[in-house]
């Protein structure tokens, strides 16, 4: 392998091969596996890790990998479900705003100390930023996500003409993705803190973007490639 493969490069300095690198992180934001899990799972490969290298590369590479995957996204619909949770980080309640599109589809996520119109904006602008503006919006009953939205109207951040609604029906779409979230994250023992509770969740939400299909996989091996294969085409562009 050439010394300037952009892989290997992503890995330099490491003790271990990037292969395994990735194979961990791959499976942890994955699967509801814990580290341990995982250190168990690679000391029957022969490999001897602890827990705490294994949360590094969670933590160091996570966002390397979503930025790279990104390039080879999907445009979701242009009918959003948003509404918000809840997780807890370090004992604390923090609120997750989330949205799909009509098909499931993953649109983007904010993590927020507070559940009011200030977080609800953040998540509204953020996603906005990633995705083409929606012509609808589903949310929930609550006041302050309704008042985000007038304002970003009023100030046209968004389009007057975007339809804004509250279903509790249509946004049973969204409170079942937020379960797959929460499942995810019931297991992990790395969310001691705001930052890794958002890293961890932006990989979560890269993996589920995966198996949604929300990536053109044509120029990473196409459907017949393997994971591995598609996971080392993403990285190495």
């Amino acid at each position: 392998m050439s010394r300037f493969d952009p892989v290997e490069e992503l890995f330099a300095g490491r003790h271990f091969d990037a292969e395994i690198v990735v194979l961990c992180v791959r499976w942890y934001l994955s699967f509801k596996l814990g580290y341990r899990d995982l250190v168990s799972m690679m000391s029957e490969r022969g490999i001897d890790l602890a827990h705490t290298t294994i949360l590094r590369w969670v933590q160091h590479y996570t966002q390397e990998l979503e930025k790279r995957w990104k390039r080879y996204a999907r445009p979701v619909g242009g009918s959003w479900r948003m509404d918000e949770t809840y997780v807890k980080v370090r004992g604390e309640w923090v609120y997750l705003y989330r949205a799909v599109d009509k098909a499931g589809k993953t649109v983007d996520f904010v993590l927020s100390r507070q559940r009011d119109i200030n977080a609800a904006k953040a998540f509204l602008r953020k996603a906005k930023k990633e995705q083409r503006v929606p012509a609808k919006v589903t949310l929930d009953a609550y006041a302050a996500s309704h008042r985000a939205m007038a304002d970003l109207k009023r100030d046209g951040e968004l389009p007057k003409r975007m339809v804004v609604r509250s279903s509790k029906y249509l946004n049973n779409l969204i409170e079942q993705d937020h379960r797959r979230i929460k499942q995810r994250l019931r297991p992990m023992l790395g969310l001691k803190s705001f930052q890794t509770a958002d890293i961890a969740i932006s990989g979560i939400e890269l993996a589920g973007k995966i198996k949604k299909g929300q990536f053109k996989l044509g120029k990473l091996g196409g459907r017949r490639a393997t994971l591995p294969e598609i996971w080392r085409a993403a990285l190495a562009a």
